[in-house]
């Protein structure tokens, strides 16, 4: 019996307006059938697979990492593998899995049928895959205009960070893990639940996306004109060398402010502070290619 296959696309996507006929075409001659449903709010994703659970064995979700992790805690509570075609800006979930930007290459990988478990990080109860944040990137979020996101893609990125950086302003924060407490002047707290995030920046040099735990880090220097110098370290999760950038590692955070402010999950704003960050271990079940060596994971 074929396996069935719900495809969720988002046309609002980056890449949301090329033809599926393909990538369909790919899947059927797979052996799935394939059931297409449209969705154009992040809301709609979990909706539509908790409504139509019970017609597949598989979920694809066609968009982005913030239209992903939308699909995160129906598809976990649904027990269905969940595969991935990445049609977004920055992709970092589909980075961190090896999975081909190419749409047809990445159907190849889903009808292969390799499986892989990996954690979900939640804030607040919302799922994020690669990184929630608090600051600089949640001011960043606000502030990039859709239609300059899709149109120049991580170019669109680069051009709101800099307006963002010159208006910045530290915030206090208070960190709480495993009963500690400190207190930080910081411009981001940054959580980590994968391995990339913000278009191939590395979370931490040793993270990966199955680890079982969380990687916290927060900016604390006096001056942002300092990020500049370490931009080459982030590409790297070699950042913690710095001694104005705290880090940490653990399974649960608690992070409050003086007022709330916006968390910022895989490029969306989901949630405020106070922040309850978890980590729930190899919750989900990913078509991913197979990886030869767990160095390279």
């Amino acid at each position: 019996m074929a396996r069935r296959a719900l495809l969720l696309v988002n046309p609002k996507a980056r890449r949301g307006q090329e033809s599926m006929t393909p990538v369909i075409d790919r899947l059927k001659s797979g052996g799935l059938t394939v059931i297409t449903e449209p969705f154009e709010a992040l809301p709609e994703i979990a909706r539509d697979i908790v409504r139509l659970r019970h017609t597949a064995d598989l979920v694809i979700v066609c968009g982005g990492d913030g239209s992903v992790s939308s699909a995160a805690v129906a598809a976990m509570e649904s027990g269905l593998p969940m595969g991935i075609m990445p049609m977004g800006t920055a992709n970092d979930l589909a980075r961190t899995l090896h999975i081909p930007m190419d749409l047809l290459q990445a159907a190849d990988v889903i009808v292969q049928g390799h499986q892989r478990r990996i954690d979900v990080g939640t804030v607040n109860g919302h799922a994020f895959f690669n990184v929630a944040s608090i600051g600089l990137s949640t001011e960043l979020a606000q502030s990039l205009d859709p239609a300059l996101k899709k149109r120049f893609g991580r170019f669109g990125y680069a051009l709101a960070a800099m307006k963002v950086l010159a208006k910045a302003n530290r915030f206090h924060a208070r960190i709480t893990e495993k009963g500690t407490t400190i207190e930080a002047e910081t411009y981001q707290i940054a959580v980590g639940n994968g391995r990339h995030y913000g278009g191939g920046n590395v979370v931490e040099e040793t993270a990966q996306i199955d680890d079982g735990h969380l990687d916290l880090y927060s900016l604390e220097m006096s001056n942002l004109w300092k990020l500049a110098l370490m931009l080459r370290s982030f590409r790297s999760g070699r950042h913690g060398a710095w001694k104005e950038v705290r880090t940490a590692r653990c399974v649960e955070f608690d992070i409050e402010t003086k007022k709330p402010m916006p968390v910022n999950t895989d490029g969306e704003l989901v949630t405020s502070t106070p922040a309850h960050f978890k980590v729930h271990p190899k919750a989900i079940s990913v078509f991913a290619p197979k990886v030869t060596s767990p160095l390279h994971l």
